[in-house]
């Protein structure tokens, strides 16, 4: 089934966040989770998903973020500590965008990077090749999602105002 197209709201704050990340060489776009994720030093920093931002920040305060406004925690039962969402409101004016941004660039450097898993040789053979079953229908193909989509910020970005904040300037 194919993607759904992302909404003008949601393609306005990627271009946000790709803009405030601009500045920097090691920024990587890639899906993640039904996302549009920006890794930073190989890092998951913020990500997209429709009108909202998921930010990671430093889990020993963890505590004091949950209690802020506009914000709730990626996994409610304690299982994914320092991840937030933050809302429309949660980032609306230039300062609480700010915030957001430079938390999660601040706390990059020491986050712990995951390993990306690498394709076994032989599994990656077997997905260019389409396999057959008995029934001579088209095993399902690996899907190329996981190779995710590689963009250097330096690249993509430009200069200019977004939509997104509300006329505070």
């Amino acid at each position: 089934m194919p993607a759904r197209p992302l909404s003008d709201e949601t393609l306005h704050l990627i271009d946000a966040v790709r803009t405030a990340l601009a500045h920097r060489s090691d920024v990587e776009e890639r899906p993640l989770f039904g996302t549009h994720a920006f890794f930073v030093d190989g890092k998951m920093c913020i990500a997209v998903k429709g009108e909202e931002l998921l930010v990671r920040l430093p889990p020993e305060r963890h505590s004091e973020l949950q209690e802020m406004q506009n914000t709730r925690e990626l996994s409610p039962g304690g299982g994914m500590k320092g991840y937030f969402w933050v809302e429309p409101n949660g980032y609306s004016t230039r300062a609480q965008w700010s915030f957001w941004v430079d938390e999660a660039l601040a706390f990059n450097p020491l986050a712990k990077a995951s390993t990306r898993k690498k394709r076994a040789p032989a599994a990656a053979a077997a997905s260019k090749a389409p396999a057959t079953t008995g029934n001579t229908k088209p095993a399902a193909k690996a899907s190329d999602k996981s190779a995710g989509v590689k963009k250097t910020a330096a690249k993509t970005a430009t200069v200019r105002k977004h939509s997104i904040f509300e006329a505070d300037d």
